[in-house]
């Protein structure tokens, strides 16, 4: 199979750090990026959180060194999948994932059903991007182990897969146990919903991958440079005699502004071919965006036609 043709993707700011009274913004930007040929919109997830934040910059408890979380406990944040549905709705094209989507603080067969519901009613649109968090509150919050977060991940994968495989599905594991069960719709892909992992390289992410992974979404140091990660992981598909050409790799624009911070757009879109034999398929734009819909429809265009001439894309 051939490499992935390159994308580019915008992350939607589904969270505030002060009440929002109104949230068309959001949905203005998404109809948007649609509408100026963005690839794929990306959203993120919390459930609640605790008081202590510092986790957030520690690699040791899964995040990111010298990261900050950016609204504080008492921030807004918009459930991924809700909001996906509701963008999903008002666009035609753009693909819609979860950047990253907590799915062990989901019940596993409600998460099967909500994510092929959304596949269905979208066109076999999404694209759920997992990872196991780095925060123990929120699994405290939900009754779970934090500690047992990349098995509990692993398994609530498993029964996604069976239940969205399966005609009549079985699973046999500590989260559930069951056989014979019938659940439809099916998601449009016969493979079921594209999951892409989150996560530094490590053996439990490679082995996450092997087993489940369409695409890798970096995390922590792994971010700043996907490449080395990328190799890594097709090394681990190729010893399982998975294919490794078809593996999409997440990555950030290689940007270059000017003295006001404005994303320039030739000098940005320059980096961009060397990266693509590096092997990273999925270009996420490294700017937040602002304005109505008019505006971000201009604001967006020329970077996707600047993107698409620089992958050789028509």
């Amino acid at each position: 199979m051939s490499q992935p043709q390159p994308t580019l993707s915008v992350q939607l700011i589904s969270f505030s750090s002060e009440d929002q009274p109104d949230w068309a913004p959001l949905l203005d930007h998404g109809r948007a990026a649609d509408a100026a040929g963005v690839d794929r919109l990306i959203v993120s997830d919390h459930i609640a959180f605790g008081e202590d934040l510092d986790a957030y910059g520690d690699p040791k408890q899964g995040g990111t060194a010298g990261g900050k979380q950016p609204t504080g406990p008492d921030g807004h944040w918009l459930e991924p999948l809700t909001l996906l549905s509701f963008v999903a709705a008002q666009t035609t094209s753009v693909r819609l994932q979860t950047g990253i989507l907590l799915a062990a603080l989901r019940r596993p067969a409600v998460l099967a059903k909500t994510a092929a519901t959304l596949d269905v009613l979208s066109g076999g649109r999404l694209d759920i991007g997992v990872g196991v968090g780095w925060q123990r509150a929120e699994y405290e919050a939900a009754g779970l182990d934090f500690d047992a977060r990349g098995r509990q991940l692993n398994e609530t994968l498993e029964i996604c897969r069976a239940l969205w495989t399966s005609r009549a599905a079985s699973y046999d594991g500590e989260a559930a146990n069951f056989s014979g069960i019938h659940a439809r719709p099916k998601p449009v892909g016969p493979a079921g919903v594209p999951v892409w992992v989150s996560g530094r390289i490590n053996r439990p992410v490679l082995d996450r991958m092997v087993r489940f992974g369409t695409g890798w979404i970096p995390w922590g140091d792994d971010a700043a440079d996907p490449r080395p990660g990328a190799e890594a992981i097709r090394a681990a598909l190729a010893a399982a005699g998975r294919e490794t050409d078809d593996i999409a790799v997440q990555g950030s624009l290689p940007a270059v502004r000017d003295g006001d911070g404005q994303l320039q757009i030739e000098p940005t879109m320059a980096g961009v071919p060397a990266l693509v034999d590096a092997g990273i398929t999925d270009f996420k734009v490294p700017m937040r965006l602002s304005g109505n819909y008019d505006e971000t429809v201009e604001q967006l265009t020329p970077i996707v036609a600047a993107f698409r001439q620089a992958v050789g894309r028509d």
